[in-house]
């Protein structure tokens, strides 16, 4: 490798993407291309990117598969931060096992994180863990092991672990100054805003108040009976019953939820399950049917009572009975939490990161454009949404309940 590939490198290694064109701007060789197209990502032009990177591929030899590897990679990185998450994801494990197998550990440590991050961004935190539990941070140089503890402390926030998150953020910080890289220690002070800024809001006996996030792992562990409202689940300690997928009968929950400890009228559970503005007797037969399949959901954990005027709940160990919503709450919130980690998101993106159809997904961007909450950029396959972060909205750290297919 001549000097100027070598000083390139060295530059972008260190976040100096214009040091590294002006040494390799005007030069068309493989390793130039793939250098350019590194460098034009870190300044924000990833078409433009993808197009050199693809250049380089091609151009390398047939003896140059670790370099292809390479390629694919940065490829990866660039779809991941364009939230293109299907974009090849045999190919980015094809390109690991390669460099795997001829000794490059330190890029084959970022095609594991760049699997990590995209399994976060999706839910599927078991798998994210469990690829993320295959590297040793030890042998990682700075800038790789501040990656490492951001996928640490992405984990443990979403599985609620506060100390744990904080405890990784600090090693990520530490890591961030020593590469010495802005952009790095930038996305570290990013994640740590996040635990303290409002991820929920409690609604008990008729108040409501925010709550951080440290607040809601301290709730979800002090045995009350919390109807969550983030994620559609009734919890009771660590009994987690899901109603995502029955609507109606979590409405009900939740408004009983909300009127506890008292009775909650007929006319208020139908208006809340069904939409009903008027009710008759088919309406009373229906709620006394969603009741009973309730009341069999809960069985282990809650009683509810018909009274007089209404239905109650009473819990059978819990001494207390809360309500856990969004902070801001919305038809929408699923999509507009995504949105407001401030990347520009494809609709297949936002379709696979919310367990939904891209139909349903289109729908709510189509009514969050309507309002001016959104805005779309690009045509076709490159069209992209994004839209300014909003106050007192998290990004989907308890989203993690999936959209109905449409």
């Amino acid at each position: 490798m001549d000097s100027l590939i070598t000083a390139a490198a060295r530059a972008l290694a260190s976040g100096d993407a214009l040091g590294a064109l002006n040494r390799i701007a005007l030069r068309n060789d493989a390793a130039a291309l793939a250098l350019r197209g590194i460098a034009m990502a870190q300044l924000g032009e990833l078409g433009r990117a993808r197009v050199l990177l693809r250049r380089a591929a091609r151009s390398f030899g047939p003896n140059e598969a670790v370099a292809r590897a390479r390629c694919v990679v940065a490829e990866a990185e660039i779809a991941l931060v364009s939230r293109d998450l299907g974009w090849m994801t045999k190919a980015l494990g094809r390109a690991r096992a390669l460099l795997e197998q001829h000794g490059d550990r330190l890029n084959a440590a970022h095609a594991r994180h760049l699997e990590v991050r995209r399994l976060l961004l999706i839910g599927h935190l078991d798998e994210a863990e469990r690829a993320l539990s295959a590297l040793d941070p030890v042998l990682l140089p700075p800038a790789w092991r501040a990656a490492h503890e951001l996928a640490v402390a992405g984990i443990a926030i979403r599985r609620l672990r506060t100390a744990a998150a904080r405890a990784a953020l600090a090693r990520a910080d530490h890591a961030a100054r020593e590469a010495g890289i802005p952009a790095l220690s930038a996305e570290v002070e990013h994640a740590y805003r996040v635990l303290n800024t409002p991820a929920a809001r409690l609604v008990a006996h008729g108040k409501k108040r925010l709550l951080l996030l440290a607040e809601v792992e301290t709730l979800l562990g002090s045995g009350a009976f919390v109807v969550d409202a983030c994620r559609h689940a009734v919890r009771v300690a660590d009994r987690v019953i899901p109603l995502a997928r029955r609507p109606v009968l979590f409405a009900l929950a939740r408004a009983l939820a909300e009127g506890w400890p008292a009775d909650v009228p007929r006319g208020v559970l139908i208006a809340r399950a069904f939409g009903a503005r008027f009710t008759d007797e088919s309406h009373r037969a229906r709620l006394r049917v969603e009741v009973g399949r309730l009341r069999a959901m809960l069985r282990s954990v809650a009683e509810l009572r018909a009274t007089t005027r209404g239905f109650a709940l009473s819990p059978r160990s819990a001494s207390e009975v809360v309500v856990l919503a969004r902070p801001v709450e919305d038809e929408h919130a699923p999509v507009l939490a995504l949105l407001a980690d401030g990347e520009a998101w494809s609709s297949s993106g936002l379709a696979l990161a919310l367990g939904a159809s891209q139909r349903t997904v289109q729908r709510a961007l189509d009514a969050l454009a309507a309002s001016g909450r959104v805005q779309p950029f690009g045509r076709g396959r490159a069209r992209r949404w994004t839209t300014p972060p909003l106050p007192g909205l998290t990004t989907p750290l308890l989203l993690q309940a999936r959209l109905s297919a449409g």
